[in-house]
């Protein structure tokens, strides 16, 4: 099992320990309450159940096999970078190749490809890039404590990332952008 296997096994565990209830009775009260869309479902299991945005999510994702990994499993990387920069987001798929390119530089680390963004791993995960939408790059980024910056856009408490800095263009990887990233890398392993 790799450390994203585990990671996402352990969340499931700990969903279970703080519900006390098994998988399969989470996923009867999920197909049960009659809702369909992700972000409903979502928004039951934090509102009944009590849980944080993160584990909400992964829990519907893992009911109805819809996260980015099942979508990818099977698939290598290269596949999966040409189906997420295909269309009009192809022309993002420069800025991903910047910034990988100073990450790459950072030492080992772990490339999960998910169905519309990459993780990136090491004991957990530091960051995570792709498009957000047709014009907008997201950059995810797991660090605690980062000086406040017009740039970074703090998220909630239970997101999957703290911080996100929103990219149109390869030109803004920079070195700011790159030591923000360096230090969600450090402190993930």
């Amino acid at each position: 099992m790799n450390s994203v296997d585990k990671a996402i096994q352990t969340q499931l565990d700990n969903i279970q320990k703080k519900t006390g209830k098994s998988l399969a009775e989470l996923a009867v009260i999920a197909r049960k309450s009659g809702l369909t869309k992700h972000g409903e479902l979502r928004e039951m299991f934090k509102t009944e159940l009590g849980l944080g945005h993160g584990d909400a999510n992964m829990l519907v994702h893992h009911v109805f096999q819809s996260d980015g990994a099942s979508v990818a499993e099977g698939k290598d990387t290269d596949a999966i970078l040409n189906e997420i920069y295909t269309g009009a987001k192809a022309a993002q798929r420069s800025i991903h190749e910047a910034l990988m390119k100073h990450i790459n530089a950072f030492g080992e680390f772990e490339v999960a490809p998910k169905k519309g963004y990459v993780s990136l791993r090491r004991k957990k995960q530091f960051a995570m890039l792709g498009p957000k939408t047709n014009t907008r790059f997201e950059v995810g980024i797991n660090a605690k404590n980062l000086k406040k910056n017009v740039r970074l856009v703090e998220q909630p408490t239970g997101s999957m990332c703290n911080y996100i800095v929103a990219l149109t263009d390869a030109k803004e990887v920079d070195a700011e952008l790159i030591a923000w990233i360096k230090s969600a890398y450090e402190g993930a392993g």
